[in-house]
């Protein structure tokens, strides 16, 4: 399928919550990827930038965020500003894939809901799909970092799951996902980089095995991650 010149509106939280591979195989499939950053400061989550106007793309892509969706009250008004636009681009029929605190922000104003996890998933974990359903992701391992999980909504299909949260859900040319596909070595380095030594000590995370799992299993992620993005592109968004 021919998608050169497509517009994509990705959305980048903060600094460290790019698109990642997500930004890379759709280039390669020869669409302009626009990054939008939310807020640069994480000291500062209520000192925002003005959303673009969703209209001007094609495809929306809200990325992760440290933020969460189960305490909007939090982070200011353009949470709820996000809300409203992914609302208006999916009753406008335009296609969105939310990555994580995306997919659960994207759950959540669809008529879902987002909540505390009862577990986190910090690492690589299996998906699997749920009885009568079929997973397109594939099982992974797909590396997670959260501390929320969301409830889809009740019109969606839910396609992906393990026994600490729904993974994947589609609605529509709408697709959330609670696991990262966009992420990398460097990806992941950004996200250490981005949390505080306190933080990774109370979650048990050691920077140097983290890093060292995310090597072995990057050539192969990215693989996934590509096969995933087609798969939205062509069955979902376009198909």
């Amino acid at each position: 399928m021919n998608l050169t010149g497509k517009r994509v509106l990705a959305i980048a939280h903060e600094p460290d919550g790019q698109p990642g591979q997500i930004a890379v195989r759709m280039t390669q499939r020869g669409m302009i990827v626009d990054t939008h950053l939310v807020t640069a400061d994480y000291n500062e989550p209520n000192q925002a930038a003005v959303f673009p106007d969703w209209r001007d793309y094609d495809v929306i892509v809200p990325m992760g965020s440290v933020r969460s969706v189960a305490n909007k009250d939090q982070i200011d008004t353009w949470v709820y500003d996000e809300a409203d636009m992914l609302r208006a681009a999916t009753a406008a029929d335009r296609p969105i894939l939310g990555i994580c605190f995306g997919g659960q922000l994207l759950a959540d104003s669809l008529g879902g809901s987002a909540q505390h996890a009862a577990i986190d998933e910090i690492g690589w974990f299996r998906i699997d799909a749920p009885t009568g359903a079929t997973n397109p992701a594939g099982p992974g391992p797909w590396f997670e970092w959260h501390h929320d999980c969301f409830t889809a909504p009740p019109q969606a299909q839910v396609l992906a799951q393990n026994d600490r949260a729904t993974q994947l859900f589609r609605m529509g040319t709408s697709v959330g996902t609670q696991f990262h596909p966009e992420v990398d070595v460097n990806h992941i380095t950004g996200f250490l980089n981005g949390s505080e030594p306190e933080y990774l000590q109370r979650n048990g995370i050691d920077r140097r095995a983290m890093l060292a799992e995310a090597a072995r299993h990057e050539s192969a992620a990215i693989e996934r991650a590509h096969r995933f993005v087609d798969w939205f592109l062509d069955d979902v968004a376009f198909g």
